[in-house]
């Protein structure tokens, strides 16, 4: 097992969050900056883009560690709930049990816990993530909420969470006129990738933090292309392979095979003695069976969700 072979003691480049892991580039700061300032200000209509993998999670994590005191906070996951239910789902988040039957007595008494939470000087949120996935008018109905009759005491800052696409489907909608702050989540740059890489490292108790040397740590930030769910499925790779050979420094030659190992499906490790080699090609070929089951599971039973969180488990599994 690797951990034993570089003296780690647990996985540094599990592809799942883990706040455990927490590293904030100085864009991340900015932008957390941001939408704390955007919140506490009511800024109404708060927009957070940023392609898949690009640590957006992770930020959420570390903004809601950063709203500990505001005491009302609804974060919704499921963006494919109608409006009623997203509704309900809010409500119950903010501790309300009983709202009424129909919608109108729901936004009421959405509308005057809001003034009264305000009143008391308290403040509300409602964060949705993978917002890009709300169709067009629940969206509206969402944005809407963000300014109650427009008065003071009912304003509720509504963070939206979501891939590139959101920016272009609030453009469509009456909606862009409401939005008061827009932040971007942007790829790592090469230093900050060897600085992500380190700092994982570090977490994991490696002694060597230089494991990865700079010429390594600049290709996988290309092919990468900075974005940290990649650079770990890369650097998870190299370290496999790095113990299969018995090789102490990752340098570029060793990175570009653990590329074209994800790339191909093949695990392109060098001749070696030992079983070392022998585990690991095993638990590839495992690994691809695996992998092929549970496709052919989703495609005729899993559910629409359940494939991504399967094809993890699996990896997951297969890197140990």
């Amino acid at each position: 097992m690797y951990l034993d072979f570089y003296r780690l003691q647990t996985k540094p480049f599990n592809p799942a969050p883990d706040p455990t892991f927490l590293y904030l580039a100085p864009g991340h700061r900015l932008v957390l900056g941001q939408l704390v300032r955007g919140i506490h200000q009511r800024k109404g209509i708060i927009v957070l883009t940023g392609e898949a993998g690009t640590g957006k999670t992770t930020l959420l994590r570390a903004l809601r560690a950063r709203l500990d005191g505001i005491p009302a906070v609804s974060f919704v996951v499921n963006p494919t709930l109608s409006f009623d239910e997203l509704l309900d789902y809010m409500l119950h988040d903010f501790g309300i049990a009983k709202a009424g039957e129909t919608r109108a007595e729901r936004l009421t008494t959405l509308h005057h816990v809001l003034g009264e939470r305000r009143r008391a000087g308290q403040d509300t949120v409602v964060i949705f993530d993978e917002a890009q996935n709300l169709d067009a008018a629940t969206l509206e109905q969402v944005g809407l909420l963000s300014d109650f009759e427009a008065t003071a005491d009912t304003w509720l800052p509504i963070l939206l969470v979501g891939q590139p696409e959101l920016g272009a489907k609030l453009a469509l909608t009456e909606l862009r006129q409401r939005v008061g702050v827009r932040c971007a989540i942007t790829p790592l740059r090469p230093e900050e990738a060897r600085a992500y890489i380190r700092s994982r490292l570090r977490i994991a108790g490696a002694p060597d933090l230089g494991l990865f040397t700079d010429r390594a740590v600049r290709r996988i930030t290309e092919h990468a292309r900075g974005i940290p769910r990649v650079i770990n499925m890369v650097c998870g790779h190299c370290l496999l392979i790095g113990h299969a050979e018995q090789a102490r420094r990752i340098d570029t030659d060793l990175v570009q095979r653990a590329i074209r190992c994800l790339e191909e499906g093949a695990l392109p490790v060098r001749e070696a003695r030992g079983r070392g080699v022998e585990r690991v090609m095993v638990r590839w070929a495992l690994g691809a069976v695996a992998v092929g089951a549970v496709g052919m599971l989703a495609a005729l039973a899993l559910p629409g969700g359940a494939l991504p969180h399967a094809l993890a488990t699996v990896h997951a599994w297969w890197g140990r």
